[in-house]
């Protein structure tokens, strides 16, 4: 098994053999992440297969002063943010201002599986989907999901709480929701 630094040299040079040790190294990691954003199994793995091709066509981008699987990471959402995004307008988004919501307390996900909650989040509409996992998952702020997607920082924050609060709905619904502090 080649290095990362073999790799990334591999696939620079378009050698098949490194393309193929860094997709068989990091594409199940990368699945977890697209099968986040898209409704079906076929979905995440085209998803996946096109990021790895903007990775092998882009790896002469990547400086090294990064960790490499966060620049793989980053080509994924993105690729599945633009697979998404025109799918995503579909549906209604309303800015912060718009939106009532009703919490009494916050809830706790962390005795839910990993399957549980992946196919809790692949029941929220698109757009709210695609905001919930980029803030509660991957950790981006509302202004940068804003100019992610080209829409406003309180759409952002609207779509998030809408979110949250289908998923809270779901969980009261089949009685599975666990009060806490988290």
């Amino acid at each position: 098994m080649l290095s990362e630094k073999q790799l990334i040299q591999g696939c620079r040079k378009g050698e098949r053999q490194a393309q193929k040790e860094l997709y068989d190294c990091y594409a199940p990691m990368m699945m977890g992440i697209s099968m986040r954003y898209c409704k079906s199994t076929q979905e995440a793995e085209d998803v996946v297969q096109e990021a790895f091709m903007k990775v092998y066509d882009n790896i002469k981008q990547f400086k090294g002063e990064g960790n490499l699987v966060f620049w793989i990471r980053r080509i994924v959402i993105n690729t599945a943010l633009n697979s998404e995004r025109g799918k995503m307008y579909l549906f209604p988004m309303v800015d912060v201002r718009d939106i009532n919501v009703h919490t009494e307390k916050d809830f706790s996900l962390r005795d839910y599986s990993f399957q549980d909650l992946l196919k809790l989040i692949n029941q929220l509409p698109d757009g709210c989907r695609a905001i919930f996992n980029l803030y509660a998952i991957e950790g981006y702020s509302h202004k940068e999901i804003g100019e992610m997607l080209s829409i406003s920082e309180g759409t952002s924050k609207s779509q998030y709480a809408r979110a949250k609060q289908l998923l809270r709905a779901k969980l009261l619904k089949e009685n599975r929701i666990n009060y806490g502090n988290g």
